[in-house]
């Protein structure tokens, strides 16, 4: 396959897309990866051969390394406060919100009336 070259910094930061060639006969060229940022232009035409090119939608790369015990265990609300974060949780009989993790930001919001 054909791969656009590769610095030892974008390997983990930039996404790889497959594009296939369009040859001039209207039938489907070379299947190839392209890695660019997503902030880059789509690729038009093949690097190499000039002929148009499409985007081939894959299905992405997702890690499932979770379960419900351990998504409870990262939003607890010591593990949310020793990130840094700052948790509020609705009282459902005043609707004022009330931190229960993080120190910065007030002790309570409440909806102005």
């Amino acid at each position: 396959m054909l791969e656009k070259p590769i610095d030892e910094y974008s390997i983990a930061t930039m996404p790889i897309y497959v594009y296939e060639e369009i040859l001039p006969d209207g039938a489907i060229g070379e299947r190839f990866e392209w890695e660019a940022s997503m902030n880059e232009d789509r690729l038009l035409t093949h690097p190499i051969s000039g002929n148009p090119v499409r985007k081939v939608l894959t299905a992405p790369n997702i890690v499932k390394k979770h379960t419900p015990g351990s998504t409870r265990s990262k939003l607890d609300n010591k593990n949310l406060e020793a990130k840094g974060f700052t948790k509020y949780e609705r009282d459902k009989l005043t609707g004022q919100y009330h931190r229960v993790a993080g120190k910065d930001g007030p002790s309570v919001i409440q909806k102005p009336v």
